[in-house]
């Protein structure tokens, strides 16, 4: 296999297997690479995509496969890598999974009845039958979750409508989610989609600001991700014995020290050139805490009053004029700038409007995406913006009535989202916004996977807020966020 030159970088040194990346060749040169094993993960550290080339950076300069993340401990042949592929952004899409489906006739370990099928009680008898079965997982590269209503919850279930014949009270629900991917965790505040691996220490000094709830104080991301690579070990690789301390400790060192971002885009080229800062070496030195640059409290380090503006890295393009790449370096800076500055009126979003008494707020993207060039949301924050309201259902989603035990009124939802953890009534539909790194190598996007593509995403928040966007800042946000 050959590796071409322009997949080194000055910053990057990856040692795979043995084999030294640090070295590079000479723009015209190609390096060969013997080891067929060390050829391969090499190759995805560097990954084409849609729209270019990603690049994942390693804090440690090394990747080693030896490392738990790449190993098989559970019963059903999974490992982490299994779900989080470096091929797709340490996620999994549609594409590979239709790929691996075919040359496996469906029996990849990725094609689980637990999880990776519609329902567990599905059929897989034949070729045929395990297509019908992991339709979701192939088609937007959905895992079911299953979850039940706490005791003690403020609801019931009321109906269901699963087009899998399988959610119920008895069995509980079936949620279907994009694994979120295994790098840029460095950023995070919350962990999983609704959060359940964020978990609370009273010690701790990290804690919630008022008006929110200062006493809420959260444990370390090492602590978190602990919990999540363990449960994950004995739920998706159904493992019989839990990992022990050493294998998680080898996990959660490896994830904290992956950083993946866009690198190469087709139209502006090099991410990095005329002093722009793209690409996972810039995004690994970017400084990280948490609350940092919190649009309702303020800087929890700093004290500094919230900035929309959150992403920098293409300031250098600003006005560039030209046609060609040149146009597209301009574009791609114009769509940064809507990002941070566009006037969003941001009205009916739980978590928002609600808990903070303001029914209508001025805002941006960066109001909801306030992490400095990662566009995450710097503290805990689920937020519902509609995504599983019933209008917005798709026939091959499960349809959930919950009744308030309080009051008897109803919300149909296709996922409850951090309800089914709090068990509170208001957390009906709300879901933590993901890192957006590394975007373009992960579609499908939102938890449920509705938004086919960024195009689709831009469109989403366009109609969700009436922000009125024309189609040259359609098309700016788009290829500005296809760099990422």
């Amino acid at each position: 296999m050959t590796v071409r030159s322009f997949l080194c970088s000055p910053l990057l040194s990856l040692a795979i297997l043995g084999v030294s990346a640090t070295a590079c060749a000479p723009a015209e040169q190609d390096d060969e690479v013997t080891s067929s094993s060390a050829a391969l993960l090499l190759s995805a550290m560097t990954v084409n995509n849609a729209t270019g080339t990603s690049q994942t950076f390693t804090a440690t300069g090394t990747i080693d496969t030896s490392n738990a993340f790449f190993q098989s401990l559970g019963t059903n042949g999974r490992s982490c890598l299994t779900c989080h592929d470096p091929k797709d952004n340490w996620s999994i899409v549609p594409a590979s999974l239709q790929a691996r489906f075919d040359s496996s006739d469906g029996t990849d370990p990725v094609f689980r009845l637990n999880d990776g099928s519609n329902s567990p009680a599905a059929d897989v008898s034949t070729v045929a039958a395990r297509r019908a079965a992991y339709s979701m997982l192939l088609s937007k590269g959905l895992i079911r979750v299953g979850l039940s209503i706490p005791a003690g919850a403020e609801f019931t279930l009321a109906a269901v409508d699963d087009p899998y014949g399988y959610a119920s009270a008895a069995n509980g629900l079936s949620l279907f989610r994009r694994p979120l991917p295994t790098t840029n965790l460095k950023f995070l505040s919350t962990f999983m989609w609704d959060g359940r691996e964020t978990f609370r220490d009273s010690s701790s000094a990290t804690c919630l600001k008022a008006p929110l709830d200062p006493t809420a104080c959260f444990a370390t991301a090492g602590f978190d991700l602990s919990d999540q690579a363990n449960g994950a070990t004995l739920g998706h690789a159904q493992a019989s014995l839990a990992l022990t301390a050493a294998q998680q400790t080898s996990i959660v060192n490896f994830e904290l020290g992956l950083f993946t971002a866009q690198t190469y885009d087709n139209a502006a080229r090099e991410l990095t050139a005329l002093q722009a800062t793209g690409g996972p070496a810039a995004l690994a030195a970017q400084a990280f805490y948490f609350g940092i640059n919190d649009v309702v409290s303020g800087d929890y380090s700093t004290s500094a009053v919230f900035t929309p503006v959150v992403f920098h890295a293409y300031d250098a393009w600003t006005n560039r004029v030209g046609s060609g790449t040149e146009a597209a370096r301009a574009t791609v800076a114009r769509g940064q700038a809507l990002f941070n500055t566009k006037r969003i009126v941001i009205t009916g979003v739980k978590g928002l409007n609600d808990d903070l008494a303001v029914p209508t707020l001025n805002g941006t993207c960066t109001t909801c995406h306030d992490t400095p060039s990662a566009g995450n949301h710097s503290i805990p924050a689920p937020l519902d913006i509609g995504l599983t309201d019933a209008t917005r259902r798709t026939t091959d989603m499960p349809l959930y009535t919950l009744q308030r035990t309080e009051t008897g009124e109803t919300i149909q939802t296709t996922d409850p989202g951090r309800a089914l953890i709090t068990g509170k009534w208001k957390d009906i539909g709300r879901f933590k916004g993901p890192i957006l790194r590394a975007l373009s190598g992960r579609a499908p996007y939102f938890h449920n996977g509705s938004a086919a593509d960024l195009n689709a995403v831009v469109a989403f928040y366009d109609g969700r807020f009436a922000i009125g966007l024309s189609a040259q800042e359609k098309s700016d946000l788009v290829a500005f966020l296809q760099t990422l």
